[in-house]
């Protein structure tokens, strides 16, 4: 047999390996849609003065499973859903327009915000995990952790967590005693809490 024929050969020997054999582990994932209408997320931002709280959107977002067990999933945020809940009329309106705009999240610029989970670590009870991935809000991406509890709730799989984020590390300062001195009373704390449930059908 000519050599060009036996390369030949060998090359669609390899083709072939490689399409059986590409990630075999993802193959065996099962991919499952977040339902967003039915997930929730609540924020909780604090001041010296006192608290904020609200709401959030998801615009999309999967768990991947192997068997009964989480293995990985990534999320898309709605920025422009930015709702508060602990106030009315005039001043609800004008929280809403400046957490919004660029002293905060700038969610013309920055529409959306993503997490992409990149380790899971059973705790050792099932449903119980510890959550490692990358937070990404106004193009800027650090890594955060926390733990989580899936259960199994009339046919679906409901996921909770509280979530703590330094917004410092993603470029939103205003009003953070951290970057400006002599707030006093008007200081607004760094971190701010998400309680997060999902629900996966």
């Amino acid at each position: 047999m000519k050599k060009s024929a036996i390369f030949t050969l060998m090359l669609a020997a390899m083709a072939i390996a490689g399409m059986s054999f590409t990630n075999p582990v993802e193959d065996e994932r099962d991919r499952r849609t977040v339902s967003v209408e039915e997930s929730n997320i609540v924020w909780n931002g604090y001041k010296v003065t006192g608290s904020h709280t609200g709401t959030i959107k998801l615009e999309s977002g999967a768990l991947e499973f192997e068997g009964d067990r989480l293995v990985g999933g990534e999320f898309t945020i709605d920025m422009t859903s930015i709702a508060v809940t602990d106030l009315s009329g005039e001043y609800q309106k004008k929280l809403e327009g400046h957490l919004k705009s660029k002293d905060f999240f700038g969610v013309e610029d920055h529409p959306t915000a993503t997490f992409k989970i990149t380790e899971v670590v059973s705790r050792g009870t099932p449903g119980d995990y510890k959550i490692v991935g990358d937070l990404t809000i106004k193009d800027i991406t650090n890594e955060i952790k926390f733990l989580t509890n899936l259960k199994e709730e009339s046919g679906k799989t409901k996921a909770t967590a509280e979530v703590k984020v330094d917004r410092s590390e993603y470029n939103v300062r205003y009003g953070s005693g951290s970057f400006f001195d002599n707030l006093g009373d008007k200081t607004i704390y760094d971190e701010f809490d998400l309680e997060v449930m999902l629900v996966v059908n």
